[in-house]
């Protein structure tokens, strides 16, 4: 009898043996953009099996705007988006089903642009200069608070308008003297282009406070996979922390992945110009992603009271947003 029972228990022990793990979660993240080095941290992230090891399976998207990333999300059409705030505030305010879950550059990119060698430093370097700038979009239409900020006017400069292609040649062949583009992004195709730095006047350095590029859900999709919301939040920050401790094997992570996604070392010095946006004075204590209830109100408020957003949604800025899958602790 204990030979038979014996032997019963090694048949159930080896049928517990032989299941199967338990699949992974197959989920595709859209990016705002073709990639360039803000995105690199989830390219070291899969790389390294941090989301492997939050049973997330992830395929990354190249975007082809943050309009069109917001529009998929909303839609349903991807999961997870990775996207301009604001251009998603904007759409929400006019009843698109989309909110970010983490804020991962807190503070804004947005700046003017120039060679290093043109010693174009403050705004006031500026004067009697040539910007590129494309109507309409995001940039052009923070502009004006930040001449108002600085004290410039309109006549104290010329402008060259195209979009965003134009306005990286206007520079390269010397048509223009600046361009308004990313830190981290159109500094980087110019340098790429022609070997030589680019030197940003950041608009955060004058009092423009506005979030940027973030995780984005359909609230729907939220309400029904709130686990897998925090899994991939939790994999997001830590490869966050993982890609500003090594900054090179970020920027390997996405040449590995896509070998023509640009030359290693602007890649790896596009990443390094993202690190400083990632906190704020108010966050640097904070795990990635993790953003306040103040900086939130002022993105809507700068948005209403220069991006077209209507005033009511001033009202209620926490509509916009849900803390719900993000990652618990200090940061790292």
């Amino acid at each position: 009898m204990n030979r038979l029972k014996t032997a019963a228990l090694a048949c159930v022990g080896a049928t517990v043996l032989t299941l199967p793990a338990q699949a992974a979660d197959q989920v595709s993240l859209l990016l705002n953009w073709y990639v360039y080095g803000e995105h690199a941290p989830f390219y070291l992230g899969k790389e390294e099996g941090v989301f492997a090891d939050e049973g997330i399976e992830l395929e990354i998207q190249e975007g082809r705007g943050s309009a069109l990333t917001v529009q998929a999300v909303a839609a349903g059409t991807v999961p997870f988006g990775y996207a301009d705030v604001p251009t998603m505030i904007k759409a929400a305010a006019k009843g698109a089903p989309i909110v970010t879950i983490g804020v991962a550059l807190q503070r804004n990119p947005m700046s003017v642009m120039g060679f290093t060698d043109k010693n174009i430093r403050t705004p006031e370097d500026i004067k009697g200069k040539t910007v590129a700038m494309t109507p309409g979009d995001s940039m052009s239409q923070i502009w004006p608070l930040f001449l108002q900020q600085t004290g410039l006017s309109e006549s104290d400069f010329n402008v060259v308008s195209g979009d965003a292609q134009t306005k990286l040649n206007a520079v390269i062949n010397g048509q223009a003297d600046l361009l308004l583009g990313y830190a981290m992004d159109q500094s980087m195709k110019i340098k790429d282009a022609t070997g030589k730095d680019v030197y940003p006047i950041m608009f955060a350095d004058y009092g423009i406070n506005m979030v940027s590029s973030g995780v984005l859900v359909n609230p729907d999709f939220l309400e029904e996979n709130p686990d897998l919301a925090q899994r991939f939040m939790r994999a997001a920050a830590r490869s966050v922390e993982l890609a500003i401790a090594d900054p090179k094997a970020a920027a390997a992570a996405v040449l590995k992945a896509l070998p023509d996604a640009g030359k290693p070392e602007t890649l790896q010095e596009g990443f390094e110009r993202t690190i400083p946006l990632y906190h704020t004075e108010a966050t640097e204590d904070r795990r990635p992603f993790d953003m306040t209830d103040e900086m939130m109100a002022e993105t809507v408020r700068l948005l209403v009271d220069y991006g077209g957003v209507d005033s009511s949604a001033n009202d209620d800025p926490a509509a916009f947003y849900r803390r719900d899958a993000l990652p618990g602790g200090a940061a790292e």
